[in-house]
């Protein structure tokens, strides 16, 4: 069983988009940032990913910096590249080539010591989709209590 450590999840991503596929990749990162990550310093709110070429990037990730470090910090919001296999950097450029279609991250973790991402192929929702899955949380989370309190 591998030991998997989640460092930070964007929770508004489920919610403003329909994710069909998800992919891990690794993160090339520094050593501060590491550090940082570490200490659970991220965020991953207006993150999203680019295919430039034949690489794959992660763009506005905020990461802190690491206070220890003083003068050889990172840049908190820098692009920092995504480690894919040409497979599936190619299975992710004619997913994002459809309308509509575009890459956001939905959680940074360590697995067995390494930093990782899961990516999520996404179209993002409308206003009507959204109140509508909203509906259907709270239906079921009465239909829950109900339910419960009826057991006892």
């Amino acid at each position: 069983m591998s030991d998997i450590q989640i460092i930070c999840q964007n929770k508004k991503a489920r919610h403003n988009y329909s994710i069909s596929d998800t992919l891990e990749a690794g993160l090339v990162l520094k050593g501060t940032e590491v550090k940082s990550l570490r200490d659970g310093k991220a965020n991953l709110v207006d993150s999203y990913a680019t295919i430039d070429g034949e690489e794959a990037w992660l763009n506005h990730f905020h990461i802190d910096p690491y206070a220890p470090a003083t003068q050889f910090n990172h840049h908190p919001m820098r692009k920092r590249k995504l480690l894919l296999h040409k497979k599936e950097i190619n299975k992710l450029i004619g997913k994002t080539r459809e309308k509509g279609c575009t890459l956001v991250p939905l959680k940074v973790f360590f697995r067995n010591g390494k930093a990782k991402v899961d990516l999520g192929v996404a179209k993002a929702k409308k206003l009507y989709d959204k109140r509508a899955a909203l509906k259907k949380h709270e239906s079921e989370r009465e239909i829950d209590r109900a339910m419960k309190s009826r057991n006892r």
